[in-house]
């Protein structure tokens, strides 16, 4: 039988052959779920994690996939034993030319408004901060897994949109136009408007109310990475000098690690448990 030697995904160790393996088993049921084959590299970027939490989602049921894949967890065991997606469920109905938000919705259109992973796609002075940082901290032993760079602006206000209706702040009748994206919000009854609006905040993992509009992550200034390491590892400032780096093992909470990046103008959100994985120019 196929196994894996180590975690793969999100925050995971990231063996390229363990995720070779899981991008293999993946595309046996990629188009079910939505999305473009994977390229079958060993490499654990965006796809392959937005793949994993697509599969947690859709054949799990998970609400809130953290898109990692563990050695006999429970995504591993369904993946392995090929259980795979259910057929599609019917396109969302239609009203008023869009189509109606909720779950049905999302499954359908989420492909349509991806984010990037890239570091290139980072703007400039912090793109180069954030990839001299990146480096130290790998030539140091630190394993790093980027979840979001540059946030397409179209999916930041879906956030913000389903979570102000799902919690009665917006009338579904007053959400404003998003341009390229075709979505009714009213149900033409408020209990089933907040009730689509509140599948739509799940699927998206929404803990907090998402940024008004223009955010850091939309202008390319912000970055959400997944570190850890074992051990002690030796990491460079900005100056070039050696600093140590232990416990806690992981970026969220290691103050040591957070001054390194602060030395690069790579800054830590500060406000945990707000948003564990989010880095910026100006610690917001």
């Amino acid at each position: 039988m196929t196994t894996i030697g180590a975690s793969v995904g999100l925050g995971g160790f990231n063996d390229g052959a363990d995720v070779t393996i899981v991008q293999h088993l993946l595309n046996a049921c990629i188009l079910t779920l939505g999305l473009p084959r994977l390229v079958e590299d060993g490499d654990c970027g965006s796809g392959t994690i937005i793949a994993i939490q697509a599969y947690q989602s859709k054949v799990l049921g998970a609400a809130l996939p953290d898109g990692r894949i563990d050695p006999g967890g429970r995504t591993w065991s369904a993946l392995a034993a090929g259980l795979y997606p259910k057929p599609a469920k019917p396109p969302a109905p239609v009203t008023n030319g869009n189509p109606l938000s909720g779950a049905a919705w999302w499954d359908a259109n989420q492909a349509t408004f991806p984010n990037s992973s890239r570091l290139a796609d980072l703007a400039s002075p912090f793109r180069e901060r954030v990839i001299a940082f990146t480096t130290a901290m790998k030539a140091g032993g630190a394993r790093i897994s980027v979840g979001s760079t540059l946030r397409n602006p179209a999916r930041a206000k879906l956030m913000l949109y389903c979570w102000e209706v799902a919690n009665g702040e917006r009338a579904p009748t007053a959400v404003p136009t998003i341009p390229g994206c075709a979505i009714n919000w009213d149900h033409g009854d408020p209990v089933k408007s907040r009730k689509a609006a509140r599948e739509m905040v799940k699927r998206f993992g929404i803990v907090r109310k998402p940024s008004t509009g223009l955010s850091l992550h939309t202008m390319g200034r912000a970055i959400d990475m997944t570190i850890n390491w074992t051990g002690t590892i030796t990491v460079k400032d900005a100056a070039g000098a050696a600093q140590p780096i232990g416990k806690p093992n992981s970026g969220e909470n290691n103050t040591a690690l957070h001054a390194v990046g602060a030395s690069y103008g790579v800054i830590k959100f500060a406000y945990l448990p707000a948003d564990p994985p989010h880095w910026s120019d100006n610690g917001h």
